[in-house]
């Protein structure tokens, strides 16, 4: 969806065109895989989805603005109010963590200083909890761009309903939308490890197995237009702002385009074979019309495939990268929400790469011992209640994830970022950021939650208390996010 994208609508033409060209696609797919030399060296890299915010709070639809600003790894999203920063890819080694937050830093410095000389501040967060369906049924959330239109139309045609939006926990939201404008409310990080197409599968595997862990202990999205929702409300909120499934083909068991998946694999092939298997094409846009060679010097550009691939929105997303002087593949890590801090960004990075080096390079896998199911149940516990889940974990059986992650999965992370070279100072203070938010019981989601009672204490959603005491949360959270410090260290005073 990087892409720029040539119209917002296709014909049935284009369609069947675009459906032959993708199965060649995935058979060139295949033989470059058995043929070709990839990169083999890991690096690592992140993307960050950003929200802009007026002086009240409430979103501020100037994105254009703001990238007028800017020049370099910045882009539009979705949102009109939304903004993205790139990092390039870099090797962990080392001091390769604090490198990575010190580029980080200076990115979102640079985003600031244009933010605010288009009369807007920024806001790292998974979802802001002053959003509005007002703001969302106003034409002006959307970024004006043939790619956003265009996605919108072929979600909104291929399901020919409204999009229901329905979540509940401590409260509850449901609404019917004209077209996909939640989405842009899901604002995450997303980490890259490049890998050896040969060992792919296992930092796959071992990326699904702890999504529960990662969702639960990185959870900054706990509220939801003003609602006490899932503690990681990103989650069910994304899958159904662009389900193109209407309720007949759920029954049916149609698969949904915001995808956990559905088994353990043995190559990426796997991943891109269902993604042209079981998904219709979104967007059919042809080659010639975006502007994408047959080949990237040795490397096949595969247009179809990727452009496909970035319509089926796995929360663990496999990506072919033709550029370079050799081709390489990476897992594109998405299910973490953006913030609180870098520092609890990074923490969030030391924790994954460890975790997915020493899981992955397991004699006996943790995905052998574990079911698949329960892997998306624990994906979806970890959602919903955040540090105070319980998951299934293999020779442990159901277990507090705070107790999960202190006693067993920060000794494994460590010895995985050891494994990886990265220095025993770095490996110290980022996964101290961790065992800090599960002994204190602190993250981005439960430091929302208190700040609200604190500051609304018996307030009702949509009433003007409820209004006045989110724009507090909101504001008192940006002023810790600008001291730097960990979330877990985080008073919840909002006064």
């Amino acid at each position: 969806m990087g892409d720029a994208i040539s119209s917002d609508r296709y014909t049935p033409r284009q369609r069947t065109t675009y459906r032959k060209r993708l199965e060649d696609e995935l058979e060139v797919f295949d033989r470059h895989l058995q043929e070709a030399e990839f990169v083999d060296r890991g690096t690592i890299g992140l993307e960050l989805e950003l929200n802009l915010v007026d002086s009240s709070m409430r979103p501020a639809p100037r994105n254009r603005e703001v990238l007028d600003r800017l020049s370099g790894e910045y882009q539009s999203e979705i949102g009109s109010y939304n903004v993205e920063l790139n990092l390039p890819p870099q090797s962990i080694e080392g001091d390769g963590l604090r490198t990575l937050e010190s580029r980080l830093r200076e990115r979102l410095d640079e985003v600031a200083g244009a933010a605010e000389r288009a009369g807007t501040q920024v806001a790292m967060i998974g979802t802001l909890p002053t959003m509005t369906t007002e703001f969302l049924e106003d034409p002006g959330w959307i970024t004006n761009e043939h790619r956003y239109r265009g996605l919108n139309n072929s979600v909104m045609e291929s399901r020919g309903e409204l999009l229901h939006i329905d979540v509940s926990r401590m409260e509850s939201y449901r609404h019917d939308f004209e077209d996909i404008s939640t989405e842009s409310t899901c604002t995450s990080m997303q980490l890259h490890l490049q890998v050896a197409p040969n060992r792919f599968a296992d930092a796959w595997n071992a990326s699904q197995a702890i999504a529960g862990v990662q969702a639960a202990v990185g959870a900054n999205s706990p509220l939801f237009m003003g609602r006490r929702l899932w503690h990681e409300s990103r989650i069910p909120v994304f899958q159904q702002a662009i389900d193109t499934r209407t309720q007949e083909l759920i029954n049916q068991g149609v698969r949904p385009r915001v995808w956990f998946g559905e088994r353990w694999i043995t190559s990426v092939f796997d991943l891109f074979e269902e993604n042209v298997r079981y998904f219709s094409p979104l967007l059919p846009e042809g080659r010639v019309e975006a502007g994408k060679p047959i080949m990237t010097g040795d490397s096949p550009g595969l247009h179809y495939l990727n452009l496909q691939n970035g319509t089926v929105w796995r929360w663990n997303r496999p990506i072919y990268d033709p550029n370079g002087e050799l081709s390489h593949i990476r897992v594109e890590n998405r299910l973490l929400p953006a913030g609180p801090t870098p520092a609890d960004i990074i923490a969030d990075a030391a924790f994954y790469y460890g975790l997915v080096k020493f899981l992955g390079e397991q004699t006996r896998p943790v995905w052998s011992r574990m079911s698949f199911a329960t892997a998306e149940e624990n994906f979806i516990a970890g959602a919903r209640d955040g540090l105070t889940a319980r998951v299934k974990w293999p020779t442990l059986g159901r277990i507090d994830v705070c107790e999960l992650v202190k006693e067993h999965l920060l000794d494994d992370a460590r010895s995985g970022l050891a494994a990886l070279g990265v220095h025993q100072g770095c490996i110290d203070d980022y996964l101290g950021i961790i065992e800090g938010r599960v002994v204190t019981r602190q993250n981005g989601a439960t430091w929302q939650l208190a700040a609200l009672t604190e500051a609304g204490a018996g307030s009702r959603p949509d009433t003007p208390q409820r209004e006045e005491a989110l724009a507090r949360v909101l504001r008192k959270y940006l002023e810790n996010q600008a001291t730097g410090a960990p979330v877990h260290t985080w008073s919840t005073s909002v006064a």
